[in-house]
């Protein structure tokens, strides 16, 4: 047995719960049971999408069943205490969406499995489209139908719903029926008024106390005036118990009306103040669940022909190869359900033959007692506490064996080609230098051969608007410090999927894999860009506010290889600050390795993936997943009197057809790469020849020079 499956699950969880679970109808087996098809109707507005014509647009549900005896589905945490129907399998309910050709007969073969975030909708649209192929999308996070006072679901799945992706998953209970309880941390940040919600990145904590006592042996309430990216507090303050209540107070006046959701606060919160809490929770959501019903609506979709009741599957027979992509949040659980083993489907198949998770750095804090997936990579949150590598590689933070992503997809043969691209803020604020040098820097992790890695430099957390227009500056976006980054990263994809979809299919090579390394003297700390940082007014680099990789203690009831179990110390133990470094820089501050878009190659400013907050307790540090930009001077008598270093736009290019020739000639290069499009080559070509740069100056001799050896192929 392989070294994944010797240590799938310590002695974590207790026995199964005798309670029923009867919300799923079908036969009782271990796969979908059944589908009900809610509504169709033509999709993107009837438009015809290439060859494949019009497409149908399938909203439905997926009645699933599974088995927790199953080695496969042993992993999910609290499965043991799921509550069983009579023939011992547990039950979910999820939504899923088919976007097909109304004529299945020009579908291509090719389905992708679009993972939705925190419910949204996943699938692109008419222009984004690969003509001829499936697109399938399912709810996963079942945390999203816990958002209301009352018992969970908020809203049964046994009815059609139409609010968003979401999947109904069993309340883990007692062998007795009774609940279970544990901790679970919240925080507050930015709240006014008299009443608040714990909020942890966008969604309310999404579970209830188990009583309303205020009392600190049930709950620790506290305030801190300021936090660092380390976990040090500054001055900490007890609440005390007779302050506040688990009340709405927006109307009533303190105590206000009880709400298990809410915290009123008698004398009103401080924006200025962080609060964080520890409550003992009761009722915990089996949330694993998520993994292994996408597992099994795609097999479904893929491979049957009807369900146990007889419903036809509206797509059999159209889907040969299948590709999962997932963006952020969806890219963790794409990473993490193939870390956990659920590639493979219950017939030992392999679900997902190619996985693209973009912008990504982590795994998703989802198979926990009381997980809370909606999190990004936040402090007291869990991201690195498994593997973030896909190679085998040892936790030196830890003092782990090596162990990587694709443990168990190599074991049972069933791994998918992976794609992965990510930029520059995933550096400063998803924690991305472990998943190349691991936790404490020491090397380069060797990239498995299927694995296609691709940097895409200088962006912000899913690359910006694009565009070749100039802008003399740029007003500060929301809470952040500094202007927007437009650099975009969506024509590089586009380019990329392109690819992906060939090799998938077809067999083409990728092209080679590129991002920075220690070996190539690409990945230094952030003080050390620090110092090469154009010394801009009004820009110095911030990068050093970056968040850190942390070493968390959870407690001993947490498999720190797989980040499942049973968390038992909130909030963690903060164990050791780890290193996290960033990519190197040229001289206007602009990142020198990876995969560069048409823009970074014609820049106009300097773009980078860190900006920081202006205000609130978190002044200072890394503005969540914002980068930031400073326009360059237009000519070169603004730039000396504003003693920026950089050379202006003029300098540069001379000329707008200079700069127009910059952009061909870097969209011609990028199409020689298989990086971009040669359609996305020409809108470059033509928006740089459309745009606004150097427009409204009466260019020298000097400038023209400039600009006819740009145009000849000189510098």
């Amino acid at each position: 047995m392989s070294k994944a499956n010797t240590r799938l699950r310590p002695a974590l969880l207790g026995g199964a719960a005798a309670a029923l679970c009867a919300f799923a109808p079908g036969i009782a087996r271990a796969a979908v049971t059944q589908i009900v098809v809610d509504s169709t109707s033509p999709a993107f507005g009837g438009a015809s999408i290439g060859t494949a014509g019009p497409y149908t647009l399938i909203t439905g549900r997926a009645f699933g069943e599974l088995d927790p005896a199953s080695p496969r589905n042993q992993i999910i945490t609290d499965i043991n205490h799921a509550p069983a129907g009579p023939h011992g399998k547990i039950s979910y309910i999820a939504t899923f969406q088919i976007a097909a050709p109304q004529n299945l007969a020009n579908a291509n073969g090719l389905m992708l499995y679009e993972v939705p975030n925190r419910g949204g909708n996943a699938i692109p649209a008419a222009q984004s489209i690969v003509p001829g192929a499936i697109y399938l999308q399912s709810g996963w996070q079942g945390d999203l139908l816990a958002q209301c006072s009352g018992a969970y679901p908020c809203t049964s799945l046994t009815a059609p719903y139409t609010a968003g992706q979401v999947i109904q998953v069993p309340v883990a209970v007692n062998a007795d029926g009774s609940s279970i309880t544990g901790p679970v941390y919240g925080h507050l940040a930015g709240a006014t008024g008299s009443t608040a919600q714990l909020v942890i990145f966008t969604t309310p904590v999404p579970y209830k106390p188990v009583s309303l006592d205020t009392s600190p042996t049930i709950t620790q309430f506290w305030s801190v005036a300021h936090q660092t990216i380390t976990g040090v507090d500054g001055p900490k303050t007890p609440i005390s118990a007779k302050n506040w209540a688990w009340a709405d107070c927006r109307t009533v006046p303190f105590p206000g009306t009880p709400d298990p959701t809410r915290i009123c606060l008698k004398n009103g919160f401080d924006p200025n103040l962080l609060y964080e809490m520890v409550f003992t929770a009761k009722d915990p959501l089996v949330l694993g669940v998520g993994y292994a019903a996408t597992r099994d609506i795609i097999s479904f979709f893929r491979h049957q022909v009807q369900d146990g009741s007889g419903n036809a599957n509206p797509i059999a027979g159209a889907v040969s190869k299948v590709i999962g992509i997932g963006v952020s949040q969806s890219g963790a659980f794409l990473r993490s359900g193939i870390h956990l083993g659920f590639n493979e489907s219950e017939n030992s198949g392999r679900v997902l033959d190619g996985a693209w998770p973009q912008i990504d750095a982590r795994q998703l804090y989802m198979n926990v007692r009381f997980a809370l997936p909606d999190v990004i990579t936040n402090l007291y949150m869990m991201a690195d506490e498994a593997p973030v590598w896909w190679a085998d590689y040892p936790n030196l933070a830890r003092n782990q064996p090596p162990s990587g992503l694709l443990d168990r997809c190599t074991a049972t043969n069933t791994c998918p080609e992976i794609l992965e691209t990510f930029g520059s803020n995933e550096f400063y604020e998803e924690k991305m230098s472990p998943d190349l040098v691991g936790m404490t820097a020491a090397a380069d992790i060797p990239l498995p051969a299927n694995v296609h890695r691709y940097y895409e430099p200088s962006t912000t957390h899913g690359g910006g608007a694009g565009g070749f227009d100039y802008a003399p500056a740029l007003p500060p976006v929301g809470l952040c410090s500094f202007g927007a980054n437009p650099n975009p990263e969506y024509q590089t994809n586009n380019a990329l999927q392109t690819d992906f979809i060939a090799f998938i299919t077809q067999g083409t090579a990728m092209p080679p894999s590129t991002y920075p390394t220690l070996a190539a003297g690409q990945l230094v700390r952030p003080i050390t860009d620090a110092k090469t940082f154009p010394v801009v007014p009004g820009y110095p680099y911030q990068g050093t506010a970056l968040n850190h990789p942390e070493k968390f203690n959870f407690g001993a009831r947490i498999d720190y290889f797989d980040e499942s179990g049973v968390i038992t110390i909130q909030p963690p133990i903060v164990e050791r600050v780890l290193p996290e470094l960033v990519p190197t820089l040229d001289s206007d501050g602009n990142e020198t390795s990876g995969v560069p878009s048409v823009l970074l190659q014609a820049p106009l400013a300097t773009y980078s993936g860190w900006n920081t907050y202006a205000s609130t307790v978190y002044k200072g540090q890394q503005c969540g997943l914002t980068g930031s930009a400073l326009p360059f001077q237009e000519t070169r008598a603004e730039r000396v009197a504003a003693h920026d270093p950089r050379p202006s736009v003029e300098e540069r290019y001379g000329t707008h057809a200079g700069y127009v020739c910059a952009v061909t000639r870097a969209a011609n290069k990028a199409v020689g790469g298989r990086f971009l499009l040669p359609s996305d080559a020409a809108a470059s070509i033509s928006a740089a020849q459309a745009g606004n740069v150097l427009t409204d100056i009466t260019p020298t001799d000097a400038d023209q020079a400039h600009a006819n050896r740009l145009c000849s192929g000189g510098h």
